[in-house]
């Protein structure tokens, strides 16, 4: 599990390893006290009273050695991030990594994953992306808002992803030849046909302020052209839908994003 999510506590691991009817935490605890003793997990810092757990850089190695994993080579173990007082947000994406996927499809996440496009210095960190393996290569992004940043900055970081969808680029490997196509499609989700809806989870706060947060993210967000869906981490925890407050638009997309300079 640490090897998807990279960061967890004993509760969120035994949530997934043991019988929905169970706790697990004990066996957990006794597991990674071991694992830590091969010094292949560490714990950086609490969570409450509860310690959060990651893998080590060797932990890393032996996972990778095992086949158990895709490759990520440039996976980090959430170290740096539990040190850094980042720890709080890497737990709650990993409950909602379990919310929303549970103990089936943990395989198919990844954490912290990078979309630039070189060009126009666009940069941002997705906190978790799924990709199941079907035909189609079905993607989904996650934002996870703890409520620490303005609601200005979430909104910007919202319509970074029509940006990033919105980039186009010229065919050819001088760029000098035919039309253009979506830069995620050709140099990231190469077997989406729709650019990957993007959901955004709020938490951190209390019920009623995640409404009118949400509330705010929807109005600032109006007629945005890629798709959005929005919902508290607790509604999800309790299986509560989801709030649709964009579309994908691709001819929308063009109108807005002009085609790149040719050369």
């Amino acid at each position: 599990m640490l090897g998807c999510v990279r960061i967890a506590t004993v509760r969120q691991m035994a949530s997934v390893i043991t019988a929905e009817e169970s706790d697990g935490r004990s066996y957990v605890r006794r597991a990674m006290v071991e694992l830590a003793e091969l010094g292949l997990a560490e714990t950086n810092g609490k969570h409450g009273k509860d310690k959060i757990w990651n893998l080590t850089p060797a932990g890393q190695r032996a996972l990778a050695d095992g086949n158990e994993l895709p490759p990520r080579p440039k996976a980090g173990t959430g170290a740096k991030a539990v040190k850094a007082g980042f720890g709080p947000h890497g737990l709650a994406v990993t409950d909602t990594v379990l919310a929303y996927g549970g103990r089936r499809s943990l395989n198919d996440w990844q954490v912290e994953v990078n979309h630039a496009v070189k060009e126009t210095g666009l940069s941002f960190n997705t906190d978790a992306v799924l990709a199941w393996p079907t035909k189609t290569s079905e993607v989904r992004l996650f934002e996870l808002d703890n409520g620490t940043m303005s609601q200005a900055r979430l909104a910007k970081e919202v319509w970074d992803y029509e940006r990033y969808a919105g980039h186009r680029v010229w065919e050819g490997a001088r760029g000098t030849i035919g039309g253009t196509y979506p830069f995620w499609q050709r140099h990231r989700y190469t077997r989406s046909k729709t650019f990957p809806r993007l959901h955004v989870v709020l938490e951190g706060k209390a019920e009623h302020l995640l409404d009118n947060r949400l509330q705010a993210l929807t109005a600032d967000v109006r007629g945005i052209a890629v798709a959005v869906w929005v919902n508290t981490l607790p509604r999800l925890q309790q299986g509560e839908p989801w709030y649709e407050i964009g579309v994908d638009a691709p001819d929308r997309r063009r109108e807005r994003y002009p085609e790149p300079a040719g050369r």
